[in-house]
Formats: structure tokens, sequence, C-alpha cells
């Protein structure tokens, strides 16, 4: 239908090209305006771009096609709530700049094992632009400050709300495992009539037995979800069992594989929860290391060079018999492990940064690696000891911790984007879609 679309539009762009006096009736027909969002307005080309784009990714996924106009309507009410957080980043003063993009681009390649001219080139062979994709990463890094500064910086997670959690929802360790949720949502706004309500939820008691009796979920949520997942078939992705908002954790903890929940009642309107895929967790093993260091810190007298020759000294004293410790003590720049002989006592995965964790992990007991550079300065270091420890309660203790927080954001940005919403003026030209 889009291609179709397209050709008719290629078309009649030639039409007026033939007509001196027609190119700019067509060009204010083509450009006309569909919605203003706040006195911004949002052009039908803008709008085009955007399902251009999203119908390139449900082709992709081999999802089937919702309705053309299901599409747009979808289409626009991501676009006018993007619109609404951009603005507010405007004037909350959040600026991304061009070195920042920069670097994140080219923190991408090198992650895909590219250069960013390579990277540049895959773009264009995907048929994308890099200016594209830099104001699409724009976008989504404005819209996470706005939302951490909205909401993430309010989200706090207690000791006790763990242990809650553990007492109410972890028995016997059931509440960490993975569930492929499917959601779909019937907004309803807040301080609706009773009869509003009332047709709200007569339209997903319906949709629930439709469900029920085999209706496809992912083409459902496309046509009639007000989720923000909603062009993504209402997929929520895997998730731990209770990393869902808080209203939906009984729902999920007794469902079956498959199965389709009755309709469940939020601020935000009426929810449809889909069981799509579930599996469990085993225990979490890790590796400890009993480490010690000698740091030398380059300054205008001592450089990279004069670090490094420094340490190999030390290095081959240590190898001639003198004690690492002592040395350590009256040598190391890391004042605080240095009055203990250079420890930094048993340290697990991600305790180090990445350069000092690298070096370690390739080293046998008692083995003194050569010069490691890291931010602090130069390094030598020593591992005296290893152990494998099973982690399980500390890594579901942060699992949980993680899952809290998640699910409060979830609720807190639901509700947030609703009220975004319903607050702000925003005028939708319904005969021109």
């Amino acid at each position: 239908m889009y291609f179709k679309v397209l050709k008719i539009i290629k078309r009649f762009i030639l039409l007026c090209g033939l007509i001196l006096v027609g190119q700019n009736v067509c060009a204010e027909v083509l450009d006309r305006m569909i919605a203003n969002v706040e006195n911004e307005p949002i052009l039908e080309s803008e709008l085009q771009r955007e399902v251009a784009a999203i119908v390139q990714k449900i082709q992709a996924s081999n999802t089937a096609m919702p309705p053309d106009y299901v599409l747009k309507k979808q289409v626009l009410e991501k676009i006018i709530i993007e619109k609404l957080q951009q603005q507010l980043a405007e004037r909350a003063g959040i600026n991304i700049s061009e070195e920042m993009l920069t670097n994140s681009a080219t923190d991408i390649a090198q992650r895909n094992n590219m250069t960013l001219e390579q990277f540049k080139q895959e773009l264009q062979n995907q048929g994308m632009t890099y200016q594209s994709f830099l104001d699409n990463m724009r976008n989504e890094i404005v819209i996470n400050q706005l939302r951490g500064k909205e909401i993430g910086d309010r989200i706090k997670v207690t000791d006790r709300e763990i242990e809650h959690f553990i007492e109410t929802e972890d028995k016997a360790g059931e509440g960490l495992g993975q569930y492929h949720l499917g959601h779909i949502l019937i907004a309803v706004k807040e301080g609706a009539s009773a009869d509003v309500i009332q047709k709200a939820k007569s339209k997903v008691d319906q949709l629930v037995k439709e469900l029920r009796s085999g209706q496809d979920f992912t083409k459902t949520a496309m046509s009639v979800s007000d989720d923000d997942n909603a062009l993504k078939g209402g997929d929520l992705g895997w998730r731990s069992k209770s990393d869902v908002p808080t209203l939906f954790v009984d729902v999920v903890s007794k469902m079956a594989n498959g199965e389709v929940s009755d309709p469940i009642r939020s601020p935000s309107g009426f929810h449809i929860i889909k069981m799509l895929e579930m599996k469990g967790v085993g225990a979490h093993m890790i590796t400890k290391s009993k480490v010690r260091h000698i740091l030398i810190k380059t300054n205008e007298l001592i450089d990279d060079a004069e670090a490094q020759k420094r340490l190999l000294a030390l290095k081959q004293r240590i190898a001639d018999g003198d004690d690492f410790a002592a040395l350590a003590r009256s040598h190391s720049d890391d004042k605080g492990s240095a009055l203990k002989g250079g420890s930094l006592d048993w340290v697990g995965p991600d305790d180090l940064v990445k350069p000092f964790q690298e070096a370690m992990d390739k080293l046998t007991i008692n083995e003194v690696s050569e010069p490691v550079q890291t931010q602090f300065g130069w390094h030598l270091i020593q591992v005296l000891e290893r152990e494998s420890k099973d982690n399980t309660s500390d890594f579901k203790k942060n699992q949980i911790r993680d899952i809290i927080r998640k699910r409060k954001i979830e609720e807190e940005t639901e509700l947030w984007l609703r009220r975004l919403r319903d607050e702000s003026s925003v005028e939708i030209y319904q005969d021109r879609l």
C-alpha cells in the first residue's frame, strides 16, 4: 500500500512540474499540516517518513501489516508524544553537542568492528543517511535525559523494599524467572466519566474474548493499543518475572504459556497481558581475585616513559627477592592501598577499571604483570589467590533492586506521558489523514 502511494505521489509531482503555476500548490498539498502540537506543526511529509520507517521494520520482522489508517494513527500519536517531550526538554535546557553525537556514533561503529566511515557507508546501504541517524540518536538521548530528570532521579529503592519483594514475590526463588510478555493498553483519561469508562471496559472485554479465541495478539496490539509498544505488536520483550508494573505482578505469577489475562485496571486505562514464553534461571557463579598493586602516577616531572621505567625496575627487584608489600608501602602513589602493602583485597567482576581488570585476569597466581596503564596512572599487578563462589544471593538482590527500580520508572513514565498528552494543546486534522 505504502509503495503504491509513493508511486502516486511521484506521478503527482511530475504532473505539477509540468505546470509552473501549480508547483507551489503541489508543494503545499504534499507538506500540509496534519496536526498542531503546542503551536508546533506536524507536516504530512514528516508523517510519511515515519510511516515508511515503521513499514520497513514491520516487513523485516515478517509481521502482518495493520490497515493503513491504523498505522498512520499509531505513528502520528508516537510523533505527538515525542514532540511534547522535545519541547519540554528544550524548555529544560537539555542540549546534546555535536561532539557527543560523533563520539556516540564512533563508539557504536567500534562495537560493530567498523570505522566511522565504514559505519556511514553501512547506514547508506540500508537506506539511511548519516545525518538522519544522528538526528534520531540526538532525539533518543534528549528524551532519555529528560525522563531521567523528570522521573529517574526521583526513584529510590530501599533495602526494606528488596526484603519485602523476597518475602512476597520471590518465594523459593521463583521471582527471578524470565518471561516474554505482550501488552495492550486501552487508555482512559484521568477524570473520565462513568460512561467513557464503561465503553472502554466493554471494548477491552471483547478484545480479551477475541484474543482467547485465537485472534492474533501482535496484529491486535498494533491496531488498537495506546501503549508506546503498539507498533512493536505490544512486545515487552524478555523480563524478570516481576520486572513489570506492580499492578501486573500477581497476574503474571499465575499465568501459563500462551495465556491472555483478564482486563487489569490502572489510572492509565485497561491493560491486557499475554504470556508469550517463559523460562527459569540457575545459580550465579563469579570468580574473585585477591590482588595487590603498585601505582606510579604521571605528573609534570614523571611522564609515561619514566613511570614505566620505575615500575620495571621495581618488578626486577621483586624477581630478585625483594618483598612486593614493602616496595608498595615505600613507592606506590595509591596511599590507601600502600599502607596495606598494595592490597586491594578480594575483588570481583566490574569492581575495577577495564584495563586493570583485563590485565589481572590474564595473570597466573603470584605472577607480576608488566606495567599497565589506566586513567589513574601506571600499575604493577599481582594476583595472590582466586576463588569461584556462588554469588546467587547478592546477584538476586541486585536483580531485585533493578526490577523494583524499572517497575517504578515504567509506572511513573506511563502516567507522566499520559498526563503530558492530556494536559497539552494538540489538534489533529482528521480529514487530512
